[in-house]
Order: C-alpha cells, then structure tokens, then sequence
C-alpha cells in the first residue's frame, strides 16, 4: 500500500471522481498540515512527504523545528502570511501550486496546523481542480485541540462540558467582527479563538454583552506545543489586562470555559526535564538524529542545522595499498577508527572494493582493533568486532598512549578515519617505535541550509535557543560558515561541546564553553540535563 505516488512516482492517486484526467506529464499536490509547531505532532504521511517531495510550498507558521526536517537539496517556496502582512496573495499561491505541478513535480503545500481549519486549504484546491492537477488532503493536527492539550487544557471534559467550537478571531478589514456572540454564549462550551489576540478586547466584551458570567474562566495561549509556549490564565474580566501584563504577542489563541480552570491542575508540557528548552544541534547529517531523540524525549523543542556532511574518498587507493601491507606485515598489527562513521565508510569501502574481510584478517601477525570511545566501539560490534582498545577518556591523544602501551616496537598501525583528524594521534604511536599509516576514508564537506539560516539567526540573537551542540571542531567551522556575513555576535552563544578540542575551536570565536564529561552522546545529554534540567520533575 503506498500514500498516492509519492514513493513510486505512479500518479494514479486522487482523481476526485472523475473530474481530473491524470497524466504522466503533470505532477501532484499534496495539501497537508504541518501541526501547531512541534515536530512530533507531525503525522507520519506529512513526514514522509517532506522527505520526498520536490517542492515544497510553505507558511509563516512552520516552525523552525519542521523546517529542518527540509533537505537542503529539496526546492522551497516561502507564501508566508502574517496578520495584516500578505506578501504572497492568496490567488498567486494557488498559481504557483499549478505552475510547480505542471512542471511535473510533486508538490507539497504545507500549512500550519490542518489545512481546512481557517487555512484556505478549499480555494487552493478549487483552483487545482479547475486546472485539472491531481492532489489529495494530509488533516494536521489543529491548534485549536493540541495547544490547549499542551496547556493542561482539555477542551472537553464530562463534569464541564460536552461541546467545543471553533472561531475565527480574525476582524474584517473594518474592525468588526463576524461572530454570533449570542448563540455562543447560549451553547455553554468551551470556545477556541483562533487569530484572535488583536481582537481580544472585541472578542472579551462581545461574550459578556451576550450574558456571559465576567468570572467565566478563560485562557490566552502564546506558541503552543513549543519551547517558548506561555499560558495566562484569567477570566473573561480580567484576560486583557493579564494578557497585556505579560506582554502576549501572536500567535496566540484564547480559550474561553469552565475546562481553563484545570490547567493549574493539569499543565504538563513545561514539566518535563528539558521542558521549555530548545537546542539547535550542528552533527554531522549521517548521524544527527541520534543526540535530537534523546533531547526531544526529555521534553526539549530541537532544531537540525547539519553543519557538515561527509563524503567518502573513492576511489581509494592508498587504502588498498594499506590493507595489502596490513596483511602482509607479520608481527602484530593494529587497526584504528577514531568515528562511527569512520567504521561505517570503512566497510562499505571494502564492499566497493570487493574486499572480503577474510583476506584483511586472515594474513600474518595478530591483529588487534581500537577504537577512539564507546560509539565508535559500539559501531565496531554491530560488524561483529570488539575492540581491543577503548581509551577511558574519549580522544585521540589518549588513544594513542593507550595503543603505544599495548603494543611492542615495529607493530603495524593502520588507522583509517577523516581526511584532517587529530595530530595527537600519531607522537605516542611513532615515539614507541610503531609502523603508522594514516588513511583518509572520507572528508568533511561544509553545509548552507538557506532555509533555516535567517531563522536560526533570528532565534540566537532574540535569546530563544538555549545552547548550540558542537561534536567535533569541523562542526564548528561548519556552523560560523553557514552563519555567513551576519554579525552573529558568538558571545551570546552557549556551545555544548563534546570534547576539549572541539571545545577549543569554539572558544577561537568567543562562545561560552560548556564540555561534556565524556566524548559520548550519552555525557552530552547528560552534560544538557545538567545545566538546562529541572532539578525536580513533577
């Protein structure tokens, strides 16, 4: 069963009964909702289509957090809309949707929250439909429901109410608002005003001039499902006045009803461990989302930036010279990773080569493995090897002290990991007497995201991210290059560093250092937990 195309590139999806002729020569649209902002309230079909579409067309109201889930290699177009600000017109957006399809792409318009719920996801598609493009509907998860949940708000509840609505709070161009306030007040449920914080004075006095009770319990919700999420809570008296004391600003929705009276009882989301913290996170791209699950378990909102990405050098051949000599060489031998990736790039290296294991192996001489720490060892076991070496601290230089005192004069070393690793390897190996050749399996290609530079600019310099995550000095360099002429002042930057010498690179740029006590994932989210953590969880 696959979701409409999008996998096998078949566009036999949608034909909207008849009324659209498919052919191989136009693309797809997919409709979809992004959710309120926190990327795990993404469904899974919109998941999966971020990842294979080839356009993506998209809101003011994505999150930072989503928007890192873009390739960087995947087209995007930006139709954001702000209350009062519409760069972008509706019918140019509906345009552009039949343009891309036209092209033959499948394209994916991405709406904050669900597309029906005051998106104009209904025009988009009459547009789509009158130009004969094939498209289906992803539902998001609405604001109206998630960030009251987020809240500790439920929107029903037996002993309160049996009944929600939701209304616009957006006022037309001249200021009134299209709202029955009688019969609202007469269904006695809990309301949800979406875009309503302009209008919230409006909307306040409109309930209580239709008889609503002024001590009606009632809420103002400030960026929902993320890290920056705010609550006030009132009554229908005194919500303006709250609300302006502690400065809301949109997006924000207001709920009105006796169930807001729970959520001093019921709140949750900010209780968590990294609750309310939000990390951007610079790994390399093979392997970021490893540290980000940890963090989002413990309650943290993470932005992916992949700084760098690598590449494997192919072919290569001073690697197979070097894996002759290895097993050719008769007294002992050693063979070094100082990456996960390393051993990964390592063994698809052979797999290219059409090297059997056996023939590395099965030479002269005893071979041993080391490996740089508990990661890279881990990787080692998943191919069935154990390493002989594991240095208590995870570096180079202890590595190779360890390896120089495990080890016998003329042994042979042959270490394969990046194009520029440490120099702190090799003094200990040379000095014991040990044969060392040091092989470039892959190297470190800087990255750009202009998709989220701007944002992540923005956030860091507002003070809405708490610490950047750097695990090697190149994820440094990466980061600084990808923040490009900006006048990013790094002093303003808490860097959580993995090691003392990606901890040294980031001081070259001013940051404040903070290291973990052990080069491992596991001493990193314990390093974050330390120092952003709630002492006491609820």
């Amino acid at each position: 069963m696959n979701d409409g195309g999008i996998v096998d590139g078949n566009m036999s999806g949608n034909r909207n009964a008849g009324k659209i002729n498919e052919n191989s020569a136009c693309g797809k649209v997919w409709l979809a909702g992004a959710g309120p902002g926190d990327a795990g309230l993404l469904t899974v079909k919109a998941a999966h289509l971020i990842e294979k579409a080839d356009v993506i067309v998209y809101d003011a109201l994505i999150s930072a957090e989503v928007l890192s889930r873009i390739s960087q290699n995947t087209e995007t177009i930006y139709v954001g809309k702000h209350s009062g600000n519409h760069p972008v017109p509706q019918h140019e957006i509906n345009q552009i949707l039949v343009r891309e399809a036209k092209k033959g792409k499948k394209v994916l318009r991405l709406k904050g929250g669900d597309p029906f719920v005051f998106g104009r996801g209904g025009e988009e598609l009459e547009t789509l439909i009158s130009e004969q493009i094939p498209f289906e509907v992803v539902p998001g998860i609405t604001s109206s429901v998630a960030v009251p949940a987020y809240a500790g708000i439920p929107v029903t509840h037996r002993d309160y109410t049996s009944s929600f609505h939701v209304i616009t709070g957006h006022a037309r161009k001249d200021g009134t608002l299209s709202i029955d306030f009688d019969s609202l007040v007469r269904l006695n449920g809990t309301l949800v005003f979406l875009m309503s914080v302009s209008s919230m004075e409006k909307i306040l006095k409109g309930l209580t001039d239709a008889g609503m009770d002024p001590d009606m319990p009632a809420a103002v919700l400030e960026r929902g499902t993320t890290a920056r999420q705010r609550r006030v809570t009132a009554t229908v008296g005194t919500l303006k006045a709250e609300s302006d004391r502690a400065g809301i600003r949109t997006p924000a929705i207001i709920v009105v009803g006796k169930v807001c009276a729970l959520a001093d009882e019921l709140h949750w989301a900010e209780d968590r461990q990294l609750g309310g913290r939000q990390f951007l996170l610079t790994r390399p791209r093979q392997n970021i989302s490893a540290l980000a699950g940890r963090l989002r378990n413990l309650g943290a909102q993470v932005i992916e930036m992949p700084a760098i990405h690598t590449e494997a050098v192919c072919p290569n051949e001073p690697l197979k010279s070097a894996l002759e000599r290895f097993r050719q060489h008769r007294e002992g031998k050693w063979l070094v990773f100082t990456s996960p990736i390393g051993v990964n790039v390592f063994f698809d290296t052979l797999k290219e080569m059409k090297m059997d294991l056996r023939s590395v192996f099965g030479g002269n001489g005893k071979v041993r493995i080391g490996a740089i720490g508990s990661a890279t060892a881990d990787s080692l076991c998943e191919y069935g090897l154990i390493p002989d070496a594991v240095p208590g601290t995870y570096n180079a230089g202890e590595l190779g002290k360890e390896l120089a005192e495990m080890s016998e004069p003329g042994e042979y070393v042959l270490i394969a990991r990046a194009e520029k690793g440490s120099p702190d390897l090799i003094p200990p190996l040379t000095d014991k007497g040990l044969l060392v050749d040091d092989i470039a399996l892959y190297r470190t290609v800087y990255e750009i995201n202009p998709l989220l530079k701007e944002e992540v600019i923005r956030m860091l310099q507002n003070g809405e991210i708490d610490a950047v995550t750097f695990t090697s000095a190149s994820t440094v360099r990466g980061f600084v290059r990808a923040m490009g002429e900006s006048g990013m002042d790094y002093h303003s930057v808490r860097a959580v560093c993995i090691g003392e010498q990606t901890a040294r690179a980031a001081a070259e740029y001013g940051m404040q250092i903070e290291i973990a006590d052990q080069a491992s994932m596991d001493a990193m989210v314990e390093k974050i937990t330390e120092l952003f953590g709630k002492k006491q969880l609820k």
